[in-house]
């Protein structure tokens, strides 16, 4: 039995992870099962990753990296090379002795590379760097034949002929865009464009064969398309003609009525209306003859005036004013032959070609020419094709390691080296968050990544014209002052700052402290609305109040003084009453409260778990729920494992403002709030209440009056008897 590879896993985010460090590691990937991958596909764009890289590893074309595209590449390289190691070193520098020349694959990226470097210059060098397989593709593009496979009218290089012809090809059978970007045609195209040249030379040549009678062939030609373009009516008049010698009858019903006409009459009419052209060729009566000038549809009259000049004055040898029935079936069947050669003319892009230019065509050279181009261009196909693939070595020594360590693992991102899925940082409130993503359309993003139990703020970012769109994760400190329309600064990975803007926020819990202090700050709020509501509602009323006492201080006589205002007695008791009232229940809780003694903690411990414990089981529930995958996957990621954000990696992932260890600081703010009368009542307060604690707790017996220590009632009342019965 094989030995199984020994691999090596690291536990972040709840989910083992594999690592992928050495060259070995790179080539067992296909090895691995893939429900131990992390991520089962990625974009290629949208992401922090080069993506010529992705578009070569992406064989599909459809913008989407997936697992057997990820090994394919994993084993392309690795089989190129003489140790694996090297694809696991990095660096976009590629020695020569790397390249396995082993195979036959190697031997040509070998050839191909020792090319470059003597093109480049430095033949005696033993590494290539990316910059230059680049330039040499760059020089490649812009040369006469570079090997794509494609020329264009600039490749003719002046011949007119064939610079003409290659546009021909390319207007009628479709441009192919060349490396260069360049318009062009392929061999495929050249291929069907004389194919279908030599079908219309067979076509003639079907015309000798089939023998028309008439004479000579352009004149048969010409014949026969008279009589197409017409036959179908003139059938048509025959039959009207037979089917009133029938029965006579039938005459009036075969012609055009008054209603019909009176209809057409209601239109703007021409010779080309479709409401002309539907009437019978001329008017039916009982002869069976057609005329061909006079009394004859206009719609059809340019027609049978062509059909006249074209056949029947070749077949009949004059132009007859009127065509009978006979004539008109020998007519055909003189014709009959070309008819059928014109139904056998191939269908092509072309349209119709003289013979005599079709002969050039195939006889002159230009096919050949042509052809000899691109066998040029064929012949440089070979160089393009390994230097793309050395290009494509290049770069996966260099990116291919980080990309699995962004696919197959995330210990870029848990590592804190920056993942390719994170945008940026975006400063706002005070704090940085560093779990960024790029986004398309927040509204459908948000949809799925609501599952990830995160504080999500989804910004627009703004810079130099251009937007975009991305959403930032708030996994630590308060939310208080997060609402939409807040503004904020966005660093791109590159470092360029955007002007970012909340545009829709995601309530989730990002503590269990702010989760504590949440019902607190709820309530002090609502307190805060109810007071301005409250005050708002006083405020106008003692408004229109003193409006309407204004108005009748001007209206009233001047002798009539304002009545005394009385002071209502009962309201005044009423008030005391509620006051009185409310003060006996206070006192009433104080006391129940201040018997319960050294339970007292337990209370107070109580009444906070009463108030806070609620809020702090469902932001722990959601935050054990926290997870990166929901995130990424709204992205156009496929997520395997729950990649869950804990509170020690959500407090990395953002943080808040910290002033420098070293730095001095001046306390005395000249601006801050004193609040002496407030601070000091609670000073007060607090005493109060624990010496009313002491007191209760026979704390301070031994340091009070005989007459102050605090004896129960109950133990007071069963003293008395027994001091009864001393006595």
């Amino acid at each position: 039995m094989q030995q199984q590879y020994a691999w090596q896993f690291f536990r972040a985010g709840e989910v083992d992870q594999v690592v992928i460090r050495n060259g070995q590691d790179i080539a067992h990937l296909g090895e691995l099962d893939q429900k131990l991958w992390v991520a089962l596909a990625c974009p290629t764009r949208g992401i922090e990753f080069d993506s010529a890289t992705l578009d070569l590893i992406d064989e599909s074309k459809d913008g989407r990296i997936r697992p057997p595209e990820l090994v394919a590449a994993c084993e392309w390289a690795v089989a190129r090379v003489r140790d694996p190691q090297v694809l696991a070193d990095g660096g976009d520098v590629l020695q020569l002795s790397s390249i396995n020349d082993q195979t036959e694959e190697g031997v040509l990226l070998l050839a191909e590379a020792r090319r470059v470097l003597a093109l480049a210059g430095c033949p005696e060098a033993t590494s290539l760097t990316l910059a230059q397989v680049q330039q040499r593709l760059a020089s490649l593009q812009a040369l006469r034949f570079n090997g794509d496979g494609v020329i264009s009218a600039a490749t003719a290089d002046g011949d007119e002929a064939l610079a003409a012809l290659i546009a021909r090809i390319q207007d009628s059978y479709g441009a192919v865009e060349g490396c260069d970007g360049v318009p062009g045609i392929d061999r495929s195209k050249v291929e069907a464009f004389f194919a279908d040249v030599q079908a219309l030379q067979a076509w003639f040549a079907l015309a000798a064969e089939l023998g028309c009678q008439l004479q000579p062939r352009a004149l048969a030609l010409a014949a026969a398309e008279a009589v197409n373009a017409v036959q179908a009516k003139v059938d048509d008049f025959f039959a009207r003609t037979r089917l009133v010698e029938f029965d006579a009858n039938a005459l009036a019903a075969l012609n055009p009525t008054s209603e019909g006409y009176a209809a057409l009459g209601a239109q703007v009419l021409s010779s080309s209306s479709a409401g002309l052209a539907a009437l019978p060729l001329a008017a039916v009566s009982g002869e069976r003859s057609l005329p061909l000038v006079h009394g004859v549809n206009p719609a059809w009259a340019t027609a049978l005036q062509t059909l006249r000049e074209q056949a029947v004055a070749p077949v009949f040898g004059h132009a007859l004013s009127a065509l009978t029935e006979a004539q008109w079936e020998e007519l055909k069947a003189t014709l009959a032959h070309c008819q059928q050669w014109l139904a056998s003319c191939p269908a092509t892009p072309l349209g119709t070609l003289a013979e005599a230019e079709i002969h050039a065509l195939l006889h002159g050279g230009l096919q050949a020419a042509v052809t000899e181009l691109l066998d040029h261009d064929d012949a440089e196909k070979e160089h393009s094709l390994q230097a793309v693939a050395l290009e494509k070595l290049i770069r996966l020594q260099r990116d291919l390691l980080p990309l699995l360590n962004n696919f197959v693992s995330f210990s870029s991102f848990y590592r804190r080296e920056g993942a390719a899925f994170q945008a940026g940082t975006l400063f706002l409130d005070g704090r940085s968050c560093d779990l960024t993503v790029e986004v398309a359309d927040a509204a459908s993003h948000s949809v799925l990544a609501a599952m990830a139990k995160t504080y999500l703020a989804y910004c627009e970012c703004k810079r130099a014209g251009v937007k975009k769109t991305i959403v930032a994760a708030f996994t630590a400190g308060d939310v208080d002052f997060l609402f939409v329309g807040r503004n904020g600064v966005f660093y791109d990975r590159a470092g360029n700052d955007w002007d970012a803007t909340i545009i829709k926020l995601i309530d989730n819990p990002t503590s269990i402290g702010q989760a504590f202090f949440s019902p607190y700050k709820k309530f002090v709020r609502m307190i805060e609305e109810q007071v301005a509501k409250h005050a708002a509602a006083k405020n106008d009323v003692v408004n229109a109040g003193l409006s309407n006492n204004a108005a009748k201080l001007v209206t009233a006589p001047k002798d009539l003084a304002p009545p005394p205002r009385k002071t209502d007695v009962g309201t005044v008791a009423a008030i005391g009453v509620a006051l009185g009232s409310l003060s006996a229940v206070i006192v009433g809780i104080f006391g129940k409260f201040i018997e319960l003694g050294p339970w007292i903690p337990v209370a107070i411990l109580g009444m906070i778990l009463a108030i806070s414990g609620p809020s702090m089981l469902i932001a722990w529930l959601k935050l054990r729920q926290r997870s990166l995958g929901p995130i990424l996957d709204a992205s156009g990621w496929a997520i395997n494992g729950r990649m869950n954000i804990n509170l020690g990696l959500g407090r990395s992932l953002s943080q808040t403002a910290k002033v420098p260890g070293n730095a001095k600081r001046n306390y005395a703010d000249p601006y801050a709030d004193t609040h002496g009368l407030r601070n000091a009542l609670c000073v007060l307060g607090l005493v109060v209440m624990v010496a009313l604690l002491a007191w209760r707790m026979h704390w301070l017996d031994g340091m009070l009056s005989p007459n102050w220590p605090h004896v129960p009632a109950k133990v007071q009342e069963s003293a008395a008897p027994v001091q009864a019965a001393g006595q």
